[in-house]
């Protein structure tokens, strides 16, 4: 008898017979199997010898997708724990693991459609071509680039989005021909020959002989100040596991803000990495999947999923940025990459670094008990100093567009010595709001309980929670009479910035101007070689990027975390600020980092200022372990979505009543309340937060809370989910 995953939202495996014919399918094997009136791909996760159900009421599997395991056994024991630690369905968390054409039956080594061009395409002048049918002659000129072999088709459409149309008359003309191949594997001789690296200085090779010891394998924190050679370290440590026929993964908040990561790993060790992010195809995700799981690519970089990425024969784990969000999911399966990080290094017996300027009080809470290591780079590379930090009073120098007058004097005077600014706002679009100047109607959001934002390149007001979007009004809907922003977002901030220094190149880098495929690596480029004057942006300018002219970084809107509700909110705005005023001064001219603030005698600017970012964490954690916070204590939440209000708070009040039942005093049941934004995309929000100092019995409650969740009737009018380990409560 076989125990399938199925992808459906159900806590347990389902039992199968084997198919009539044929061999069993091992664990780790596809099979297609009946699910009520539809055919569904499962995957075995084991053999029993016995079931709940009398052996006649057992269907036969309908047939066996492979031949030899996807998935080995240490693949399977991940997603059992992240299964059971997050208390999400079995079958849905195995779909996560595998890439989309594998979750629809597709084969390991699917059959593409190609396209190439023909001997009589390849003696064709495209140049005449190009003057009567210009889009036929860019199809041709693409094919032609690609050599013999072709292109597939869907990396065709991604290179030119309407070929097929302009490909009509090349296929009749013959000077182009489709064909059908087996989908191509991966190749990383297509990375240049590598490139020796700098020469470490003393904390750096402190830090590398710390990695390289022979003692037990763990986990390690590398927490170095921005501009320290931590990657650098990383980098050697990499090249070690590489030479002994052994794999990486490495992962990185976001692949897209990430290029100049990307690059560097291929041009210093020689390897092209096995890329998987969302931002490829189906076909091109398969195949990097396929190329870690065969140990054909010796280097992985992905983002939070390739955490589940099968590798044939791991050696070493890397996480970037530890303390970047983005590595928990924060819609359907909850995980923390980073902690399945640690959870899957443990399991294989590979050592996992993480790295970071401003690691996460979990994190520092982990080294300070002695189960992870730290690794401290307290000096940057190559005799770079630290940028110096001032505030800059916005009630005695009020900001005009976001800018005050002593910003404005910093930035001429850093432009007029050849230096490059950066200007961080962590708001895109023109303006936060839409208001009258006579009634004070704010435009909102008909959806969500959310203001709209202003973005007045494409004139309308845009929800930012759920999408929404509609025309920008010159007059109030309400009286009449006329409105206006009020405050500012990256592209009032670039207009305004475009008053101020006319001769000067301005770049705008934020999710909006960064839509189109590439806008981002072009962006990061010209920023990179100096020849945008300022930069303009958000948090995707924190991460992890060098622009060796930059010597200023002005933050704008400094107060927003000093009095936010959330516990985490002085950590996060510590880390955010760290971030990015560490992309100043990072060759050999000094950098400047100015912070805007209305309240510049608040203790937070004086603990940063003096103390930095560890002065911060240290009083931080002290202030947790006071009031029994994480990471002293832990945390779920139990969230519950629906039309009407009433059914989300009645769901979780049958939440709440089922836990006081059963709850020892560990435990503490806070709610049901609504949401901080209540109403979002339509539906009312309403969650219950659970707080223990006991970790066990914090999951027992949880794994009896979701067996009868799914069983009640009241969880067919409400979208419900738990997140273990939240890290946004408000």
């Amino acid at each position: 008898m076989l125990r399938v995953a199925v992808n459906v939202p159900l806590s347990r495996e389902f039992d199968y017979l084997p198919p009539a014919d044929g061999p069993v399918p091992a664990p780790g094997c596809r099979v297609l199997v009946q699910f009520g009136p539809r055919r569904q791909v499962g995957l075995v996760l084991a053999h029993a010898d016995k079931s709940d159900l009398a052996r006649d009421k057992l269907r036969h599997c309908l047939a066996v997708i492979d031949e030899t395991p996807l998935l080995s056994d240490a693949d399977l024991q991940l997603a059992r724990f992240t299964s059971n630690y997050y208390h999400h369905p079995i079958g849905e968390v195995v779909a996560a693991a595998l890439p989309a054409l594998l979750r629809q039956g597709k084969s390991l080594h699917p059959i593409v459609e190609m396209i190439a061009v023909t001997e009589l395409g390849t003696s064709t002048d495209v140049e005449v071509l190009s003057k009567r049918a210009p889009k036929q002659a860019e199809v041709l000129e693409t094919l032609c680039d690609a050599g013999g072999n072709g292109l597939e088709a869907e990396h065709l459409t991604e290179l030119l989005p309407n070929w097929r149309r302009a490909a009509k008359a090349l296929f009749e003309k013959g000077l182009i021909q489709r064909f059908e191949s087996r989908a191509g594997d991966f190749d990383e001789t297509l990375a240049p020959a590598a490139e020796p690296g700098p020469e470490l200085n003393a904390d750096q090779r402190t830090a590398l002989a710390t990695l390289r010891s022979d003692k037990d394998v763990g986990a390690f924190l590398i927490e170095g100040v921005t501009g320290s050679g931590k990657t650098e370290v990383y980098l050697q440590r990499m090249q070690d596991v590489i030479d002994q026929g052994q794999q990486v993964l490495v992962l990185v908040p976001e692949i897209g803000l990430t290029p100049q990561l990307v690059s560097r790993l291929r041009r210093r060790l020689g390897i092209d990495p096995a890329l998987l992010h969302s931002g490829l195809t189906d076909n091109e995700r398969l195949a990097a999947w396929r190329a870690a799981r065969s140990g054909a690519a010796r280097l992985v970089v992905g983002t939070r999923s390739a955490i589940f990425t099968p590798l044939k024969s791991p050696g070493l784990i890397v996480v970037d940025e530890e303390h970047d969000h983005s590595f928990k999911q924060q819609e359907g399966l909850r995980y923390s990459a980073r902690d399945l990080a640690i959870v899957r290094g443990r399991n294989l017996g590979v050592p996992v670094i993480l790295g970071t300027a401003t690691p996460t009080l979990e994190v520092l809470r982990q080294c300070h008990s002695g189960a992870y290591e730290l690794i401290r780079l307290p000096k940057r590379a190559g005799g770079a100093r630290p940028p110096t930090m001032r505030l800059v009073d916005t009630i005695r120098s009020p900001a005009t567009d976001g800018i005050s007058e002593p910003l404005a004097a910093a930035i001429d005077s850093h432009l007029q010595a050849d230096g490059q600014v950066l200007i961080f706002l962590n708001r895109r679009g023109f303006a936060p709001t839409l208001i009258c100047s006579s009634c004070g109607h704010i435009a909102d959001c008909e959806r969500c309980d959310s203001r709209m934002t202003v973005h007045a390149g494409a004139r309308q007001l845009r929800c930012h929670h759920c999408g929404a979007t509609r025309p920008l009004a010159s007059t109030c809907s309400e009286c009449g009479e006329t409105v206006k922003p009020l405050g500012e977002g990256t592209q009032r901030l670039e207009e305004a910035l475009r008053e101020r220094f006319p001769e000067r190149s301005i770049t705008r880098i934020d999710s909006d101007s960064t839509q189109r495929k590439g806008a981002m690596v072009a962006a990061l480029d010209l920023a990179k070689e100096g020849e945008a004057d300022i930069l303009v942006g958000t948090q995707m300018l924190s991460k992890g990027h060098h622009f060796p002219k930059l010597t200023l970084v002005g933050i704008v809107n400094a107060d927003q975390g000093l009095f936010g509700t959330d516990f985490r909110s002085s950590e996060r705005m510590a880390q955010s600020i760290v971030q990015v005023a560490g992309r100043a001064g990072r060759e050999h001219r000094a950098g400047e980092v100015l912070i805007q603030t209305a309240f510049p005698e608040h203790v937070f600017w004086s603990t940063l200022i003096s103390g930095g970012y560890e002065r911060v964490a240290e009083e931080a954690l002290a202030e947790r372990e006071a009031t029994h916070w994480p990471p002293f204590t832990r945390l779920a939440l139990v969230r519950s979505a629906a039309h009407q209000r009433a059914d989300a708070i009645g769901f979780l009040e049958l939440a709440q009543q089922a836990l006081l039942a059963h709850c020892g005093e560990t435990l503490r049941v806070l709610g049901p309340v609504d949401a901080p934004m209540a109403r979002k995309a339509g539906r009312h929000r309403a969650q219950l937060l659970l707080q223990s100092s006991d970790r066990p019995a914090l999951h027992l409650a949880l794994r009896e809370l979701r067996f009868m969740l799914e069983q009640s009737p009241a969880a067919r009018k409400v979208r419900w989910s738990i997140d273990v380990d939240p890290i946004e409560l408000f």
